[in-house]
């Protein structure tokens, strides 16, 4: 049983086409629109963590990553503050 409602407007035209559709797959409207919006989620999300290179781009890629990292003052300062976890307090 689903537990959380989601409500959102629409034209009478996007009604319309989602039914259409929702109709040819022999889905109701929420089932439709709810499968589609998680697709979409899931898509972008993954974009996040997953990328496609070629074998010329993953090469300069892997390159990027095995050459040595250019001096940087902020990250320095970051990893040379005390964490609290790990503080001589007992």
């Amino acid at each position: 049983m689903r537990a959380a409602a989601i409500n959102l407007r629409a034209l009478p035209e996007q009604r319309d086409l989602i039914d259409h559709a929702a109709t040819l797959l022999g889905k109701n409207r929420s089932d439709f629109m709810l499968e589609a919006a998680c697709e979409r989620a899931q898509s972008v999300l993954l974009d996040q963590v997953f990328f496609g290179l070629d074998a010329d781009k993953l090469q300069q890629f892997t390159s990027m990553l095995d050459a040595p990292p250019n001096a940087n003052a902020g990250l320095e300062r970051l990893m040379a503050v005390q964490v609290p976890w790990k503080s001589n307090k007992a």
